[in-house]
């Protein structure tokens, strides 16, 4: 039994060291998929306790036979920002494309936000839909490609096309997309 079979079998069991492990393990790739959602620092540390509150309520319906714990603990913690948003009424559509609004977000933070969708935009239609799926709606690449019906292979290159002509035309994504691929490729 490997390593994390063994910490998920005793998180299972009610083992608190488990848990405390596993967090250290995925946290800080959880913390990514939730602040890229609802972009508040202050909100996306709860909803990482309100994901790994839940991880440890939910463990027993984890199987390792239908999938990584990764998977299982990433779309936790994607339907708890998900159900968040909805509930404040944070999530809104934008000319076919979502966007997750912070409404205390103002001034020089909306002028950033609306040049980003306008350089999405200009982009092919399949490269937008990509970045849609995976930034936007938190979809996985499995998730997506399937979404988009096409092969996997043929989406994680729609991706990664997309995120080089956006780094193009948008300079300060530069970085922050370069960090993302690493984490999703």
């Amino acid at each position: 039994m490997s390593n994390e079979l063994e910490r998920i079998t005793q998180l299972q069991n009610g083992d608190q060291r488990a848990l405390s492990s596993l967090y250290d393990s995925y946290s800080g790739a959880l913390y990514g998929v939730i602040i890229r959602m609802c972009r508040d620092e202050g909100q996306a540390q709860d909803l990482l306790q309100e994901t790994f509150v839940k991880i440890w309520q939910n463990s027993k319906s984890y199987d390792p036979e239908k999938g990584k714990f990764y998977t299982w603990a990433y779309r936790i913690a994607r339907n708890t920002t998900l159900n968040f948003l909805r509930k404040g009424n944070q999530l809104i559509q934008t000319d076919d494309l979502s966007v997750y609004s912070n409404k205390a977000e103002e001034g020089e933070n909306n002028i950033d936000s609306l040049a980003l969708i306008g350089t999405i935009k200009k982009l092919e239609s399949h490269h937008q839909k990509a970045l849609e799926l995976v930034y936007f709606q938190g979809l996985t690449h499995r998730e997506a490609h399937k979404e988009m019906d096409v092969p996997l292979g043929t989406f994680k290159s729609y991706v990664q096309q997309a995120l080089k002509k956006l780094r193009e035309l948008y300079p300060p994504l530069a970085l922050v997309m370069a960090l993302l691929i690493e984490r999703m490729l």
